[in-house]
């Protein structure tokens, strides 16, 4: 295993400005997940272990040392600590999020016994993982459904039901109401999904129980809550309603029965002044949807403008840095296609990602550049491990599951692994970065004011005894004339650590001095 070159793939210099101590208030208090950098992975499409084309779970172990090798002294993993498994449970569909059987792993994946084995493998490497958990609705094909249509008395209210059609839409103007036998059934997404009536106590308790199996039984660090602001229709409001917020409140609650460490992420797909209002009675942290919108506006735009709105009003609105960033994830076009490919830009992104706050999450392939446009499924292809026509190393089967996204050549593990200049070796730099160093995960956030230079992105990260000032060039162009009037005087940088910019290495830096395009910058400085 080797250590951290000296060159990398844009400029990252940690090189830090002395201050006093700041007390942890209850305005300022942290969490286990708050120092951790999460990977998305799409089981199906992320390792298959057994050659029959698909991957499983055993896929994940195997590859295990690529995302995190449990040596804190090695830099040629990835170097995340957290995973969310998107659903693993058994399922008739490709996706997995229109269940069976809550308590099964979906045959395809592997077992129960697999995945107790990747909990132990993953928690020896400091890694901890979180599932996907789809309690708005279930399968047309669950047990529960069936009975319910069938009016199983015993079933007959879990499930909305109607004896005619309400004849009212979705929110986006999709339809709701479903025939079957003579009566009308609701389902939000599609008819082969119907939501579960989750005002009916008794599904309540299913619901808890399923919980209560995964966190207590099978040994999960927490859940990905899916499509949470739908969970409690309100006649035709179907979306942020009362009741949703007094369920998740009270599910939360019990979860904290079961495990007061157990962590909770909710899915609200809306601004982020609608979903902070989750957290933290209803979820721990919720992902904010603002926030990716603006890393790729900022980065679009060359200008910081947008991302420095969100983080001001993230850090108003939330508990303080209690909400999940991200890019994009599996229900959007990847950040390399919507980037036009750009490489320069990609890992721009990934630097607005990984030094502000927030717990980031990282979807699959997001590292090596992978591209892919809707339909969903061509978003959710096989991981390139590398170069290899078809598979890509994906599979020993003659073809994957799906066919591989349309990428260049160079778009792998393999080829980028040992190369310096490549984007996994930039996220994997920026991720020790943040692990090594609190104030770039738990710090507070501070805008520097950056005169002269309008695509230059300056702030400082601050916790305990150490200051981190990071500067970032998001336009094409070098800055050459700026200045950073709103650092203290006497401020002066005492290291570098290591660097590269797009003329070569660079062994110093001095506060002013020109910054190449598309250059990202991480100080440690002295000072006043």
């Amino acid at each position: 295993m080797r250590k951290l070159p000296l060159l990398l793939a844009s400029l990252i210099l940690i090189v830090s400005l002395a201050h006093p101590a700041a007390a942890q208030t209850s305005d300022t208090q942290t969490f286990w997940w708050n120092d951790r950098v999460f990977y998305e992975i799409f089981v199906r499409s992320f390792n298959d272990s057994d050659g029959d084309g698909i991957g499983d779970i055993q896929g994940i172990i195997d590859r295990l040392d690529y995302l995190n090798d449990g040596d804190p002294t090695t830099t040629d993993d990835l170097g995340i600590t957290g995973i969310w498994l998107m659903p693993i449970m058994e399922s008739p569909s490709y996706h997995g999020y229109d269940v069976t059987n809550y308590g099964r792993i979906n045959p395809d994946y592997g077992s129960l016994a697999d995945m107790r084995r990747l909990l132990e493998e993953a928690h020896a490497r400091g890694i901890a993982v979180i599932v996907d958990m789809v309690i708005n609705h279930t399968s047309n094909r669950h047990p529960w459904f069936a009975a319910s249509a069938a009016s199983d008395p015993r079933y007959a209210g879990w499930y909305i039901w109607r004896p005619t059609n309400p004849n009212f839409r979705g929110p986006d103007g999709q339809t709701v109401w479903h025939a079957r036998g003579g009566r009308f059934y609701y389902g939000l997404f599609v008819d082969s999904m119907p939501d579960l009536n989750l005002a009916n106590p008794e599904v309540t308790d299913a619901i808890y129980d399923i919980a209560r199996m995964w966190l207590s039984v099978v040994g999960v660090d927490g859940f990905r809550l899916d499509a949470i602001k739908h969970l409690v229709e309100e006649g035709r409001e179907q979306e942020h309603t009362p009741s949703t917020i007094a369920w998740l409140e009270a599910y939360h609650d019990y979860i904290d029965t079961l495990n007061p460490d157990a962590l909770t992420v909710g899915e609200v797909w809306d601004s982020n002044f609608i979903s902070s209002q989750y957290v933290p009675e209803g979820v721990d942290i919720a992902f904010d949807f603002d926030f990716a919108g603006a890393i790729l506006s900022s980065v679009n735009n060359q200008r910081a403008g947008a991302l420095e709105a969100v983080l001001e009003r993230a850090a108003r609105i939330y508990p303080y840095q209690q909400y999940a960033t991200f890019i994009t994830n599996h229900d959007q076009n990847r950040v390399m296609s919507q980037l036009m490919g750009d490489v320069d830009q990609a890992r721009i992104a990934a630097s607005l990602l990984l030094t502000t706050p927030g717990v980031p999450f990282i979807y699959y392939g997001e590292e090596i550049g992978m591209t892919g446009v809707k339909p969903d499924i061509r978003i959710r292809t096989p991981f390139r491990w590398d170069e290899t026509e078809v598979t890509a190393g994906f599979t020993t089967a003659r073809r994957p599951w799906e066919t591989l996204s349309e990428d260049p050549a160079g778009v792998s593990v393999a080829a980028q692994t040992d190369d310096p200049m490549s984007l996994l070796s930039h996220y994997r730099a920026l991720i020790h970065a943040r692990s090594e160093h609190p104030a770039l995960s738990i710090g507070d956030i501070t805008p520097v004011d950056t005169e002269g230079a309008q695509s230059l992105f300056a702030f400082t990260r601050h916790a305990g005894d150490e200051t981190i000032l990071v500067l970032i060039n998001l336009g094409e162009q070098a800055v050459t004339d700026y200045s950073l009037p709103g650092l203290p005087d006497g401020v002066s940088i005492t290291g570098v650590l290591y660097g590269v910019s797009a003329d070569g290495a660079i062994a110093t830096y001095t506060l002013g001095d020109s910054l190449p395009a598309y250059t990202t910058l991480i100080l440690q400085v002295s000072g006043s």
